[in-house]
């Protein structure tokens, strides 16, 4: 997610980062550097060594600080990034298994009950348009079992 625009807010104690999606705040103390009264930031810009998906800040001080849009969007925990995030954690786990399992993947594709180019999709990391269901389905078949452990947020 490419970023438009970012701007340090010192009132807020936050960088407000801008996208074509929406505006999302990241509280300077999360960032590393973190930007103090006594070592401010002095520059800030959307870096383009970054691919205009992340930005860099200087401090005072000289100490500078980068902060990638996938932190911002993981601290605001957008529905849409944490689905994303858990279907690649799925697909990681799901090659890992493929790997090491007996199983040949004609067997695989049979026991899904699909098509081949479909299991290959259910491998791709970077295709977030398949569903988290089909994906739990392809490790059972590989032998895993899956638990979804709901609890309090811890803070921060």
């Amino acid at each position: 997610m490419k970023i438009t625009s970012v701007v340090a807010n010192n009132h807020r104690r936050a960088f407000e980062v801008a996208t074509r999606r929406g505006q999302w705040p990241f509280p300077y103390s999360k960032a590393d550097p973190s930007p103090s009264p006594t070592d401010p930031i002095v520059e800030l810009y959307i870096d383009p060594e970054l691919a205009r998906e992340g930005f860099t800040y200087v401090l005072a001080s000289g100490a500078e600080g980068s902060v990638m849009m996938d932190h911002v969007l993981d601290y605001n925990e957008k529905p849409g990034y944490m689905r994303d995030l858990l279907l690649h954690n799925l697909t990681c786990e799901a090659l890992d298994r493929l790997e090491t399992t007996s199983l040949s993947k004609r067997e695989i594709i049979r026991r899904l009950g699909t098509s081949p180019a479909q299991f290959y999709r259910l491998l791709d990391t970077t295709n977030y348009r398949k569903s988290v269901d089909k994906m739990l389905a392809l490790l059972q078949v590989l032998g895993c079992e899956v638990e979804v452990t709901v609890r309090e947020k811890r803070s921060a």
